[in-house]
Formats: C-alpha cells, structure tokens, sequence
C-alpha cells in the first residue's frame, strides 16, 4: 500500500528564482529515484518567518505532496540536511481513507 506524504520546506530568501527551481527539481527528481509517485509541488512564495531561523527574516516556502516507500523520507531529508538553501523542513504522513486512496491511485 502506497502511503501518503507531505513535506514543507522553507529555502533562503536570497536565493534567484532560478536557483530556487533548481532546488525544487532536485527534490522532485530525488524523490521520483526513490519510488515516489503523485507528485505534486506548490511554490507558496516568499513569506515572513514566525521566528528568525540562521539570521533569517523570511524565507521562501514549497509543499510536496506525493505518495511513495517510507524508506525515501530519510533519503529526501538528509539531502535537506545537509543542502546550504534549505532552512527548514518537515514531512508529515497524511491519513487517507480507503475510498480517497482508491481515488488518488491511478487506475492500471
């Protein structure tokens, strides 16, 4: 059974746009390596932080959604780690119900 992801990362600030799609293919291309499948990514912007992470004010935030092995949750967040543009992350496992699952699964 495929279970589902969600992983919200926060990049630099200073970082281009270019560099910032970079990092997002990177991830993308990592996660889709190890198995991962229903990939969806939202670039939510630049927004103001909560608190000041590394002398950061703000920073830009992306969400992945997708489903895939649980090996691949190590792999993807040890790239974070130890990645300079990321400043913070977290991957939650969402709780789908069999008939919502039955939906997000494409059909063979």
């Amino acid at each position: 059974m495929q279970i589902v992801y969600e992983t919200m990362y926060i990049l630099r600030p200073d970082l281009t746009d270019e560099q910032v799609e970079q990092a997002i293919a990177k991830y993308e291309n990592l996660l889709r390596e190890h198995g991962a499948d229903n990939i969806q990514i939202q670039n939510r912007g630049k927004r103001r932080l909560a608190y000041e992470i590394n002398r950061q004010r703000d920073g830009i935030y992306i969400q992945i959604n997708y489903t895939g092995p649980g090996n691949m949750i190590a792999i993807l967040e040890r790239s974070m780690r130890l990645s300079e543009e990321v400043i913070r992350y977290l991957t939650m496992k969402q709780e789908v119900k069999e008939a919502q699952a039955e939906a997000i699964t494409p059909a063979a």
